[in-house]
């Protein structure tokens, strides 16, 4: 039987307050984990807590933006003040803003993209991994998108900053093994509250017509692949990409 039992690991969620992370805070907190949750709001992060300590574990919100090194600095320092631990990281928190056209993307909105998609769990991953190290080991997991490998349209340097999580996935699989394994799971479209923005007809028509399970995931559904890549289930496991988007790519 694969163990997947997180009693007494300690897992930093960045974007865990909502959506996929949300799920990812409650979903290993069931499996026994103390979760520290973390988003640029505090006010959601104490919220998303709360449903964690009601599962018998402990949870640490903490206000930071990820795009921000000195505040993912600041962040891990308070975490392992709280916990004295990181068994498993998770980069999870994203962005894609939208915008009228290619030409009119701006600066201040292309380096905000790449800042909290990429430069931000590059900052993160290598502070922690490096305590991880130090501490005998531990799981990063990566949250990337189908974007990165198809055509995004609406959503270019998104897919760019996603491409370059799934590339710094294998380098930092090869730096920091073999004590730290490093993997990504490649999500398709899920309907988390993002979607609530969503055209819902044009998305269920195109959906059927390219989705091979003609859907959108619902957010309980990356839970299952997160686990496997932290777990003990996974140890041969480091530098995977794993497509968890209802074959949409």
């Amino acid at each position: 039987m694969i163990d997947f039992n997180m009693q007494d690991k300690v897992v930093l969620i960045t974007g865990g307050s909502r959506g996929l992370g949300r799920a990812m805070s409650l979903g290993f907190a069931e499996m026994g984990a103390n979760i520290a949750i973390i988003s640029r709001k505090i006010d959601s992060c104490k919220a998303t807590a709360k449903e964690v300590e009601a599962l018998g574990v402990k949870a640490f919100p903490y206000a930071a933006h990820v795009g921000k090194w000195g505040e993912l600095d600041d962040m891990v320092e308070a975490v392992y003040g709280e916990f004295g631990q990181v068994d498993v990281l998770i980069n999870n928190a994203g962005m894609s803003p939208q915008y009228p056209s290619l030409d009119e993307v701006t600066e201040e909105l292309f380096d905000k993209v790449i800042g909290v998609n990429l430069k931000g769990p590059f900052r993160l991953s290598a502070n922690v991994a490096k305590r991880m190290q130090s501490a005998g080991g531990g799981s990063i997991i990566n949250i990337s998108s189908t974007a990165s490998v198809s055509a995004s349209p609406g959503s270019e340097p998104y897919g760019a900053a996603k491409a370059g999580l799934n590339a710094i996935t294998r380098s930092f699989a090869y730096a920091y093994g073999p004590t730290v394994r490093v993997n990504c799971i490649m999500a398709g479209p899920f309907l988390t509250d993002i979607s609530k923005a969503w055209d819902m007809e044009a998305f269920n028509a195109r959906a059927a017509s390219v989705i091979p399970l003609k859907r959108g995931g619902q957010p309980n559904e990356i839970v299952g692949a997160a686990l496997y890549l932290a777990s003990e289930a996974a140890s041969f496991t480091t530098g995977a990409i794993l497509a968890v988007d209802g074959g949409a790519h």
